[in-house]
């Protein structure tokens, strides 16, 4: 039972070299940083899809960049839903959390910084748009991290290998249309640690509450409905043409 907790809890990870615990947060903190500088920037814009593609090709990129460092998470959403399945222990899911704020927090101060004052209203903080009141922007917080953490648990599935050389580009192409829906109702968090980032630079947290209990609330879901409901690939599925199939139908 010890032995179970102690995993669970991953107190192993912060003695053990290894398990490459350090690395891994420095990769979150400069995903999470890369992500608020480049998302962000772009709303700047003001066009609904620059500010989609900017945001899931970051993803894209930062995924490409430290996914096989840390898992590529760079989200309290994702990392919360990969706690609920078992995928990291706790103590790695809190401080990858941890840094992902701060790397959010670093990523918007510096765009902050190399930004004029005039820029400075369209540095991405989110808030309720056309008058949507904070339950309404909580579901729709949640389904936005809902399919991103589908999306990546089916990306990332062991048993589906051949998605893996896709899988940075397909979680990317999951946040541009999140943020294609979200933008005109949200202005879309569907990253707790992103919407932290610009609130904090900019000073203001009108319904901050919903930004956290949405995304976290849809990636928990997200992961345990694939994890049980849908259920993982036990193998790699190979491609079957029609005719194969009707040919293995005709012999039974």
């Amino acid at each position: 039972m010890a032995m179970s907790i102690k995993t669970v809890l991953g107190t192993n990870e912060l003695t053990d070299r290894k398990a490459g615990l350090f690395r891994a947060l420095v990769a979150e903190f400069l995903g999470t940083m890369l992500l608020n500088f480049f998302g962000c920037g772009a709303v700047m814009t003001g066009s609904i899809l620059a500010i989609s593609f900017s945001f899931g090709l970051t993803v894209a990129a930062a995924i490409t960049a430290i996914g096989h460092i840390s898992g590529g998470h760079v989200n309290p959403a994702v990392t919360c839903g990969m706690l609920a399945i078992g995928k990291v222990p706790v103590i790695r899911a809190l401080l990858y959390v941890a840094v992902q704020c701060a790397g959010a927090i670093a990523g918007s101060a510096v765009l902050r910084a190399l930004s004029s004052e005039m820029m400075e209203p369209s540095l991405g903080a989110v808030e309720l748009k056309n008058n949507l009141t904070p339950v309404q922007g909580m579901g729709v917080e949640f389904f936005l991290a809902f399919i991103l953490v589908l999306v990546v648990c089916g990306a990332c599935d062991p048993g589906k290998p051949e998605n893996k050389p896709l899988a940075p580009l397909i979680i990317g192409l999951a946040v541009t249309i999140g943020h294609i829906v979200g933008i005109p109702r949200t202005s879309t968090g569907m990253n707790p640690a992103r919407a932290l980032g610009a609130a904090v630079v900019k000073g203001a947290y009108p319904d901050h509450w919903l930004y956290w209990v949405g995304p976290i609330l849809g990636g928990v879901a997200g992961a345990l409905i694939y994890t049980h409901a849908l259920g993982p690939a036990k193998e790699a599925e190979l491609p079957r043409s029609y005719t194969t199939v009707a040919t293995e139908e005709k012999e039974v």
